[in-house]
């Protein structure tokens, strides 16, 4: 994937999905325990890397854009904490193996299938046993609501499909919901949700 789109998108001094945390990832704060090793996947300008590095974790924040991941480790340093940051493109990236306690997967919808599957295939690998996975996207509706996100309904996630794929693992949450949503100019306004906290087996 190119960081072309990305890079421009991101140049400009504007964080362009704010600088506050997602609230979904920051209602789930009581599972969230300083030390954890957590990966923030496409964490674009750091809100949620931020977030998770105030909260006592040991972030690495990985996105395609340099111009993104500057701009996290200027945020960073705004909030005093450090985070690691990484340019990679999450389709082709070597996921590690067994690496982190935690994985935020906020609205990482740029990838249709089959594509996506590598993703969701990097998730899995790269959380420890008994690790938590935290991820937020949009349902098939967005697409008429047009408040954010892509513009392809097959990069949409449902209820079965985060089923297929984390159905072996131990679902703590699991819903969809239309909400509104307030996250910089890019995501605003009503919006079709899907929210899922799952814990890989020990």
């Amino acid at each position: 994937m190119s960081s072309v789109f990305w890079d421009d998108r991101y140049a400009t001094e504007d964080y362009i999905f704010g600088t506050a945390p997602n609230v979904f990832l920051a209602s789930q704060a009581a599972l969230i325990r300083p030390g954890m090793r957590a990966l923030a996947v496409a964490d674009g300008e750091g809100r949620n890397g931020v977030w998770l590095a105030e909260q006592g974790v040991s972030v690495h924040a990985i996105d395609v854009s340099p111009f993104a991941l500057e701009k996290a480790r200027k945020l960073a340093a705004e909030r005093g904490v450090t985070l690691e940051t990484g340019q990679a493109d999450v389709v082709n990236w070597s996921w590690p193996q067994a690496a982190y306690d935690l994985v935020a997967a906020i609205f990482i919808q740029f990838a249709p299938p089959p594509e996506r599957d590598r993703v969701i295939a990097g998730i899995r690998r790269s959380l420890k046993p008994g690790g938590l996975l935290i991820l937020q996207g949009y349902t098939p509706k967005q697409v008429e609501l047009a408040t954010g996100g892509p513009s392809n309904p097959a990069n949409m996630y449902t209820a079965e499909l985060l089923r297929e794929w984390f159905g072996d693992w131990h679902i703590l949450h699991l819903a969809e919901h239309e909400s509104f949503i307030s996250e910089g100019s890019h995501h605003h306004g009503m919006s079709a949700l899907i929210d899922l906290v799952a814990k890989k087996p020990a």
